[in-house]
């Protein structure tokens, strides 16, 4: 694989971002189907869409992509009947099958883009087949499970040539844009503290692994659903949403929101790789004052740190609390003013000011919160069509335009900006996964810990920790024979 220099991946991030706001700031596009008349849209502006996870999130995926009015889905894939059966009967065309990659196989030729709504430990490898075709690809969030993924996906979409957006709305929304022109106007001086944080989860973590098995239900296909993940008999709870508290399939409270509460610090601070990281873990006992091991499942609670180094700039601490964790509530605050939206929340500080927002960037406040209306800087950036709901078409537009199109450069959330920022997200859980790693103690009975109470110094060219070797093996997990990733 490819490796970039740092610099190099910090400058390319960097003018993308810097590129792509300059041409927007002033450029209008004038779609085909306007040129048309209302409700027009000519045959060579339908794109062709596959559906990979068509139920649940996914199946409001594919409402929202063919609410864009521009979208014929051609076929959809769920390895469970029961939970695709909304998006199914909505497109009653479209061919249905269970796997994936048969649906490629067959429907490759008839298909232009493919959306991805799958659990974590199956984005890549799906994406990755789909850009290997030639199609464009919208995968949900977060956009890999491992490192190792993320940079393999973003490497990926360059090498392909084809449109790529991940399902993290709020980069569509206005209150991000906001944020990056008051910092660019130095509202807030230089930023030298981020500070993140959500109530979830929101299902059960910190666990050991149920140890009685269920049957299936009849209309999951369990083998097609494990995928890459090791072979394991069917538990009770685990599906629909309870597997994003266990590493095999999910990624924890971080993979769920995280790519929603760091994506406005990231973009307005042009972040690269990490430095460093570090974490501390909420306890789970079991009996009486002993700390259960459950190695197999996501903490209750976390509070990563990580650490960016900037060009010429004081290095940036950057702070991920999860679990109902929250930092300190600012001075500047007022005593009955919410902070974040309660649960969620991003506050940047900086050497003059600070700036707070909620979930998905939005509600961007600087504070105190009376500075907000006070200033009044202009609108530089391009803002997408209807926000957050237009995150969709973003990419729907993109996909007919073209790869290199003004709607590519309009993009909100690329694999180029998305998969840096994934990869720094899971940079917390790989922190984790070390906190947790054990080894027999050398004399005696028990364990020691030797991944806990260091920091990981991170070299992000090479995806590797150069301080504690055991922590490498979870920037990229083992596959299970016949799933390989395939780069």
């Amino acid at each position: 694989m490819k490796k970039n220099s740092k610099t190099q991946d910090q400058n390319s991030r960097r003018n993308f971002i810097k590129s792509s706001a300059t041409a927007l700031a002033g450029f209008y596009f004038v779609p085909r189907h306007v040129l048309g008349g209302p409700g027009f849209v000519a045959p060579s502006d339908r794109l062709r869409v596959a559906g990979i996870g068509v139920g649940g999130m996914g199946g409001g995926d594919v409402r929202g992509v063919f609410n864009s009015g521009k979208v014929d889905f051609v076929s959809l894939c769920d390895v469970d009947d029961s939970r695709a059966a909304r998006s199914v009967a909505d497109h009653p065309k479209a061919k249905y099958y269970k796997d994936y990659r048969i649906m490629l196989e067959k429907e490759h030729k008839n298909i232009d883009a493919v959306t991805i709504s799958t659990p974590d430990h199956m984005h890549a490898i799906q994406a990755m087949a789909a850009m290997q075709l030639g199609k464009h690809v919208y995968v949900q969030k977060p956009l890999s499970h491992d490192i190792y993924e993320a940079r393999a996906l973003t490497q990926a979409a360059e090498k392909y040539k084809v449109v790529t957006q991940m399902g993290n709305q709020g980069s569509s929304g206005d209150g991000v844009r906001k944020m990056m022109e008051w910092y660019k106007a130095g509202l807030i001086g230089e930023a030298t503290k981020v500070q993140c944080w959500t109530d979830r989860p929101v299902w059960p973590q910190g666990l050991a692994w149920p140890n009685q098995p269920a049957t299936p239900p009849e209309d999951l296909d369990w083998d097609l659903w494990l995928g890459t993940a090791p072979e394991k008999p069917y538990v009770a709870n685990l599906i629909p949403f309870n597997w994003r508290g266990w590493w095999d399939y999910g990624t924890g409270a971080l993979g769920d929101m995280a790519c929603h509460i760091m994506e406005a610090p990231f973009r307005v601070l042009e972040l690269g790789y990490p430095e460093s990281a570090e974490c501390s873990v909420g306890s789970v006992y079991v009996g009486e004052f002993q700390r259960g091991y459950f190695p197999e499942s996501c903490p209750p609670s976390s509070h990563i740190t990580l650490r960016f180094k900037r060009d010429a700039k004081e290095d940036l601490e950057f702070h991920w609390m999860d679990g109902g964790i929250q930092p300190t509530r600012p001075e500047e605050l007022g005593a009955n003013e919410m902070m974040g939206d309660g649960g969620n929340g991003v506050i940047i500080e900086g050497t003059k000011g600070k700036m707070m927002c909620s979930t998905y960037g939005r509600d961007p406040k600087l504070l105190p919160t009376s500075r907000t209306s006070e200033e009044n800087v202009a609108e530089t950036l391009y803002r997408v069509p209807n926000g957050e709901s237009g995150h969709y078409n973003n990419w729907v537009d993109a996909c007919i335009a073209g790869h290199g199109s003004q709607e590519f450069k309009q993009l909100s959330s690329p694999f180029s900006i998305a998969g840096p920022l994934t990869e720094s997200v899971l940079m917390g859980n790989l922190a984790i996964r070390s906190y947790d790693y054990r080894v027999p103690k050398t004399e005696g009975n028990g364990y020691d810990y030797p991944g806990r109470g260091i920091k990981l110094l991170w070299d992000g060219d090479n995806m590797k920790v150069t301080n504690f070797e055991a922590a490498n093996q979870f920037v990229k997990r083992t596959y299970r024979d016949g799933w390989e990733l395939g780069v």
